[in-house]
């Protein structure tokens, strides 16, 4: 307060520049304060879906009359920044003995089996609520045009894609990988594969049978062998 010529009380009043500036910074608190409220309310960003390449699949089958083959899939994880990748258990198949390894040093990978909901939030949009998916936990995140490269193993008991007829045993399944391998049982030569293939005698002996799915979608591959008389 301060006293006129006549001593009369006076309000001192503040510079007009004092009161926008004090304006300004309220305006600007409560912005901030309603971006963090509208943030905390929002859900996270999605991931972006899971790519992948060079994926190369070979089928050991095993015993005649048990139903079990084993895979070995080499694939190459290449979204950026991904630090999981999801390999789906087929439906009808029992699978045992899954083991993920980093092909760059060897090392064996931490996985979990998750259902479709979870592998579906985590990257892969097109999973199946009621299908299980092995969730690799990548041992470096995907760099940026980079990749980190895998060899999945798992046993499959899957009696209606191999299976004893008459006196030969068949390998039939639908394959979506373009580039695949069939290995007979020691001891067992082909005699029937419905779609072109590239046929060797590996070094322990036993029949590999190669091709290449060149159709748009899965190739519905059947493969026959018999034992050697």
């Amino acid at each position: 307060m301060d006293r006129g010529r006549h001593g009369v009380k006076t309000q001192r009043t503040e510079p007009r520049t004092t009161i926008l500036a004090r304006m300004i910074a309220r305006l600007a608190a409560l912005f901030v304060i309603a971006a963090a409220a509208a943030a905390a309310q929002s859900p996270p960003p999605a991931p972006p879906p899971q790519a992948e390449a060079d994926e190369f699949t070979r089928y050991e089958l095993m015993g005649p009359g048990t139903g079990r083959f084993h895979i070995l899939y080499e694939v190459t994880a290449v979204t950026p920044g991904a630090t999981r990748f999801f390999n789906p258990i087929r439906k009808g198949s029992v699978a045992t003995d899954e083991t993920v390894r980093d092909r760059m040093t060897g090392h064996v990978l931490p996985i979990t089996v998750v259902d479709g909901k979870e592998a579906r939030a985590s990257g892969l949009p097109d999973a199946e609520a009621d299908e299980r998916y092995i969730a690799v936990q990548l041992p470096r995140p995907v760099p940026t045009e980079g990749e980190v490269r895998l060899l999945i193993e798992k046993t499959y008991q899957d009696p209606k894609s191999y299976f004893v007829e008459a006196d030969h045993i068949v390998f039939s399944r639908a394959l979506g990988i373009k580039r695949n391998a069939v290995v007979l049982p020691a001891g067992y030569e082909l005699i029937a594969c419905n779609v072109p293939a590239q046929v060797i005698t590996e070094a322990d002996g036993r029949v590999a049978v190669s091709f290449m799915n060149a159709f748009p979608g899965q190739a519905a591959v059947v493969v026959k062998a018999r034992k050697v008389p």
